[in-house]
């Protein structure tokens, strides 16, 4: 078995709404850390969503 580790960016996410759906996905979820928060307008997340 190997520890797999991920880097996730989402909006407005708790960890723990991130590791219910990661569970539902049927994926076991060892841990989720918070590493960082930067601020972001509207306008940049939509750009991020359409690429």
């Amino acid at each position: 078995m190997k520890q797999v580790n991920y880097i996730l960016k989402t909006y407005d996410t708790k960890a723990g709404d991130i590791t219910g759906a990661l569970k539902a996905a049927g994926i076991n979820v060892k841990s989720v850390a918070q590493v960082y928060t930067e601020e972001v307008t509207e306008a940049q997340a939509g750009e991020e969503k359409n690429e």
